[in-house]
């Protein structure tokens, strides 16, 4: 894809693209789309939610234009079918996994595993295949066997996968999903991508925002495509990648590609 800087001869009564992209990025991206919009006069329509859960739907026939997803293997398996109509991923933001905290619990790097493996903590994330936080926070599981044999045992089963399902519990209206689960005791401990962690800290201050020590880190690689034969879609893809676009990603907490 290239870089390209948005071109304001787009027409401004075309119907708005359609973006489906990963829950995480909805603060940063809902930014960077405005500022896009103001360029190029050309409309977006945001539709977020877990990565795997909109790829399904894409895949039943829904009329994404583009697939912003928080792993790479999803928008890769879009450019993968049969006849695809999806071109080529890239990657266009970074993100790590961080683990947001009830303040009694004290926690910090050093304590974190022996946190996450407490019979009496319970331990929050995201529901893997559906949502890639899910794939990440089992990774981190694989990781703790390497530190402490039975680990991964102990934590796949005790993990409770409260969001990115279609069966996960939903929010009251105007309530962030992770700072509703901890407020009501769902969670003490909850395994997500720091950029939606620190945003729960802006709401919630008394929260814990925990950094994985170094033998647990996760990188999360975000990934990109967009429908082959249109421009449209190609373009708002391509700027993604620009500066300007990745200015915005970078003050939500996003890391470059």
């Amino acid at each position: 894809m290239a870089h390209a800087q948005p071109s304001p001869a787009m027409p401004t009564n075309a119907e708005p693209l359609r973006v489906y992209a990963a829950g995480s990025l909805r603060e940063a991206l809902t930014e960077v789309a405005r500022v896009y919009e103001s360029r190029t006069g050309l409309k977006t329509q945001l539709t977020f939610g877990a990565s795997g859960l909109l790829r399904e739907r894409i895949e039943k026939g829904e009329a994404a234009q583009v697939f912003a997803s928080a792993d790479t293997q999803h928008p890769q398996r879009l450019h993968a079918m049969a006849g695809s109509q999806w071109a080529q991923p890239a990657l266009f933001v970074r993100n790590q996994l961080c683990a947001l905290a009830v303040p009694q619990l004290n926690a910090e790097p050093g304590k974190l595993l022996d946190l996450m493996m407490d019979p009496a903590v319970k331990l929050g994330t995201s529901t893997p295949k559906a949502d890639p936080s899910g794939d990440y926070a089992w990774e981190v599981f694989r990781k703790a066997e390497a530190l402490k044999p039975g680990a991964y045992a102990a934590l796949d089963t005790k993990a409770l996968k409260l969001t990115g399902s279609p069966e996960a519990p939903q929010p009251p209206a105007g309530r962030s999903t992770y700072e509703w689960l901890i407020t009501e005791g769902r969670a003490d401990l909850f395994l997500t991508y720091c950029t939606n962690a620190v945003a729960v800290r802006k709401e919630v201050p008394r929260m814990n925002v925990v950094q994985m020590p170094r033998e647990l880190q996760v990188s999360a690689a975000y990934g990109l495509t967009a429908r082959s034969a249109d421009a449209a879609a190609a373009q708002f893809a391509s700027y993604l990648l620009t500066p300007e676009a990745q200015e915005v990603f970078r003050r939500f907490g996003f890391g470059a590609p």
